[in-house]
Formats: structure tokens, C-alpha cells, sequence
């Protein structure tokens, strides 16, 4: 088919073309039914095409970041190339045991029978990508997606465009409309892909619009993978090395300027080190970005909030609960029409307050004193399922406690946010903070609709259960029965 200008929208709605997105879906169909019996070797070549292309672009996508929301070069390396590069890297090296048909033992109703799992590709995907780290979250279900032997759309983010034309430029270079496209556009272009019957929807955003999207797909009773968010809270107990809970936390906290889905959103502090762990907070802010405002301004190493509205949504909170009676501690300076907020340590944050009940998704870390841990708990457990829990303690026993009290996507001891590039652990959410896994073996699977197949043996034992049901057979059928409450041998 002819190729479109996938990066070019209409300049006056900034929208693509609804008519151009019917044709690539429909010209999709006919690859994805041939893409059924893709090898291994075809899926890995188009893996190495992405990742070449990628690399070519490097300068370009540094650029488009510091265009888009002035995000440094080294995180654009570490938060967007790294994970992508090494989702290529994993997925290549294991895809043929991933793909490898899984033999499953007979159980006693299925004697006599061999049965195995093979996985299919879904067929046609629709990725939905936010702003937050566009490249890392557009690009890295795409492979996953390419890996199990899909056609993909692709839909970025409208609020980092050059980033997403630098993108555009990529999958239009590399791969005809008919195996993977990418649209820009808002809101309109959105609800013309989600009306579409894909085989499968990858939606990673916000818990309110992944309503939206769950609720588009089951129109068509597509299956749907979630990528959520949620207020990933802290514990950081008296046994817990403050230094390096300081290190770590700030750094999950202040990347992206802390746009991060599995940013710590806020720290509970066992009250007899909340002021060592606060000292601690403070040498580290200091040291990485100023130890005055105006160093910390301009600092080349901090990111910007993406736009004017999403700067005044967070100054918003932070007025609110100042408001109330909450202390800033460190930061609090706000320029919204330079997309700017201080990394911020908030304090006495009253009941009521905003801050407590909306996703900062910011450089924002209000710290909570705590003397109750049981308290601490219910408090976690009084909120919807967060995507992230964060524990620092040396006390294994009681991490282990917290643990099995509480619920969340993902987990992090000692540690945050680093969960999320580990390649062999499945990355989710759990109902508000989302649904379904990513990442490595379980992004393949996502991917992918895992088939059963039973192939029946030369002997028949089913005929013993076919009709007419004479008095033997019925004897058989009820011993049968009775023998399952005895112990599996398998």
C-alpha cells in the first residue's frame, strides 16, 4: 500500500487523518494472519531494525527531550534508551525458549493424551504511550509486541511532540503502514483507534483514562493490558540505613522531575529517625542539584514538569496544603510559566489536604512521622491498590510482615523504582494501578494468546465415557469420580 505521512497531522486540529488510520487497520489484517507463521529469525531482524534506527537517531532524541521537557542527555540515556536497548537485548536472547511449545502432564481425566501450550500472535495491537517517558513506553511494548508476531499502532503522547515526530520519522523509515504505523494527535484520534476492534490494547497512563480505554475495548471484547498509576508509598523504619534511603528515594523521586508512575509519592517515617532521615534528604538535594534555589534552577541535571498546566496542577497542591497548615522543609519555589517546581520536602501535612488523595507525579515528597506501624498500614490498605511499595528496614521479619498486609503492583526493599528494568520480573499493577504485565517473558505473553492443544494417543479412554451408558460404564465413570479424591501423582 502507499505510505502515508504518519508524522504529519492536519495543522489545524493537529489530528491525523480518521481515514488514513481505517486503511492502515484494514491493511494490517492480511500481515497479521501472514505474521501468524513468522519465524524467529524474521521477529529478531525486526527487533535489530529498531534498535539500529534508534541508535541512529541519538543526537535527534536528545534534542526533541530538551525541546520537549529539558530532560538531560544522561537521563535521556538512562530512563528512555536503556530500557528499550535492553528489552531488545533480553527479548533476542530468550525469544526461542519464550516461543517454545510448553508439553503439560495428562491428568488422570486425560490419560493416554499428550498436550502442550504453543502461543499465537493477538493479531493487530494498539499501543497507547503517555508523555511521561515517551520513548521507554512507546517503544518498549513494541517490542514485546514484535517479538510475539503482531502488527502494531502506535499512538504517543500530543504533549512531547518533537519527541514523537522523532518517533514517527523511526517507524516510518523502517517498517511499511501494513506491520507497524504510528498516529499523532489528541483526544479525537485516540477515540477513532479505540473505536477499532485491535486484538489487543496496551494502554499505559492514568487510572481515570485506563477506564476509558477498558471500557472502549470491551465494546469488542478485546483484551486490554493496563499500565496504571497510583500513590506508591513509603515506609522507612528505625532500622533502616537513612543515607542510603535518602539516596535512593530522592533519585526515584527527582528523575523526570518526578514524572515517574512508580515514583515514591510519599514517605513514612518512623518518628524517632524522621529528623536524621530529613538531614539526610536535605545533604543529597544539595549535593546532586544546589544547595541554594537559584543553584537548584540552574542545575542542567533537573528535568522540567512537561507543561504549564501540569506545573500549576502541582503548584496547586502544594498551595492547598500549605494552606492547611503544611511546612515546606526544603524547596517550595514555583514558576509555571517556565514549567519549573523546586524539588520539594513537605511536612505536617493535615488530614484533607489534596496532596494526600491525588498522584503528585512531581518533585514533591511529603514525609510522614509514624510511631504506629500497624497505623501505617491501615492507612495503606484505606487506599485504592498503589502500582509500587517501597520498604527500607534491615528488619526482614517485619519487611516480610508488610508485605503479606499489604497489596501493590510491585515491591522494592532497600530500594525504589529499580524493579521496573529488572527483565525477568513482571511489571503491573493490581486493579486500580492497573492490569496485566509487561516487561521480558510476561510482555511476550501479553502479547501473545497462549494456545492448548490435546492430541489424543492411540488408545481412546474417552470411549469409556461415550454413550450408552450401560452398567459398567456407569460403575467406571463413578469409580472414576471417587478415585479423584485421592493424591495426584503428578
Amino acid at each position: 500500500m502507499n505510505r502515508p505521512m504518519m508524522h504529519v497531522v492536519d495543522p489545524q486540529t493537529g489530528e491525523s487523518n480518521p481515514a488514513d488510520i481505517h486503511k492502515v487497520f484494514e491493511a494490517q489484517l492480511a500481515t497479521a494472519l501472514a505474521w501468524r507463521e513468522s519465524t524467529l529469525a524474521e521477529r529478531i531482524a525486526r527487533l535489530k531494525k529498531l534498535r539500529e534506527a534508534m541508535m541512529a537517531r541519538r543526537q535527534d532524541f536528545y534534542d526533541a527531550f530538551a525541546k520537549d521537557y529539558r530532560k538531560p542527555p544522561a537521563e535521556v540515556e538512562a530512563t528512555e534508551f536503556m530500557p528499550v536497548l535492553d528489552e531488545i537485548r533480553h527479548t533476542i536472547g530468550s525469544l526461542k525458549k519464550w516461543a517454545q511449545p510448553k508439553r503439560v502432564w495428562p491428568t488422570m481425566a486425560t490419560a493416554f493424551t499428550s498436550a502442550w501450550v504453543e502461543t499465537q500472535p493477538r493479531g493487530r495491537v494498539l499501543i497507547v504511550a503517555p508523555w511521561n517517558f515517551p520513548l521507554n513506553l512507546c517503544f518498549g511494548p513494541l517490542v514485546s509486541a514484535l517479538a510475539a508476531g503482531n502488527t502494531a499502532i502506535l499512538k504517543p503522547s500530543e504533549m512531547t511532540p518533537n519527541v514523537s515526530l522523532v518517533m514517527a520519522q523511526i517507524i516510518a523509515d523502517i517498517f511499511p503502514p501494513n506491520e507497524v504505523a504510528l498516529f499523532e494527535g489528541s483526544l479525537p484520534t485516540s477515540q477513532v483507534l479505540l473505536d477499532l476492534p485491535f486484538d489487543h490494547i496496551f494502554f499505559t497512563g492514568s487510572p481515570a483514562v485506563g477506564k476509558v480505554v477498558m471500557a472502549a475495548a470491551a465494546k469488542h471484547l478485546t483484551s486490554v493490558t493496563l499500565e496504571l498509576g497510583g500513590k506508591s508509598p513509603v515506609i522507612v523504619d528505625e532500622s533502616a540505613d537513612l543515607k542510603l534511603a535518602a539516596q535512593a528515594l530522592l533519585w526515584g523521586k527527582l528523575t523526570n522531575c518526578g514524572q515517574t508512575c512508580v515514583a515514591p509519592d510519599h514517605v513514612y517515617v518512623q518518628e524517632s529517625v524522621k529528623e536524621r532521615f530529613v538531614a539526610a534528604c536535605r545533604a543529597v538535594i544539595a549535593e546532586r542539584f544546589g544547595s541554594t534555589p537559584d543553584e537548584q534552577r540552574k542545575t542542567p541535571d533537573f528535568a522540567r514538569v512537561v507543561n504549564q498546566r501540569h506545573t500549576q496542577r502541582i503548584a496547586g497542591l502544594l498551595q492547598d496544603a500549605q494552606s492547611r497548615g503544611a511546612r515546606v522543609l526544603i524547596g517550595g519555589q514555583v514558576d509555571v510559566a517556565g514549567c519549573y517546581i523546586a524539588p520539594t520536602l513537605l511536612d505536617q501535612i493535615p488530614a484533607g489536604a489534596s496532596i494526600m488523595t491525588e498522584e503528585i507525579f512531581g518533585p514533591v515528597l511529603p514525609i510522614i512521622g509514624y510511631t504506629d506501624l500497624d497505623a501505617v498500614v491501615r492507612e495503606i490498605n484505606a487506599h485504592p491498590k498503589p502500582l509500587a511499595l517501597y520498604i527500607f528496614s534491615t528488619n526482614m521479619q517485619r519487611v516480610r510482615r508488610l508485605l503479606a498486609q499489604t497489596s501493590s503492583g510491585g515491591a522494592a526493599i532497600n530500594h525504589c523504582v529499580l524493579h521496573f528494568a529488572h527483565g525477568n520480573l513482571p511489571f503491573g499493577g493490581v486493579n486500580n494501578s492497573g492490569i496485566g504485565s509487561a516487561h521480558g517473558e510476561y510482555g511476550f505473553k501479553a502479547f501473545s494468546h497462549e494456545r492448548a492443544v490435546l492430541k489424543s494417543g492411540p488408545i481412546m479412554m474417552a470411549k469409556l465415557f461415550f454413550p450408552p451408558y450401560t452398567g459398567f460404564k456407569q460403575k467406571l465413570i463413578r469409580w472414576t469420580v471417587d478415585s479423584l479424591r485421592l493424591p495426584s501423582l503428578f
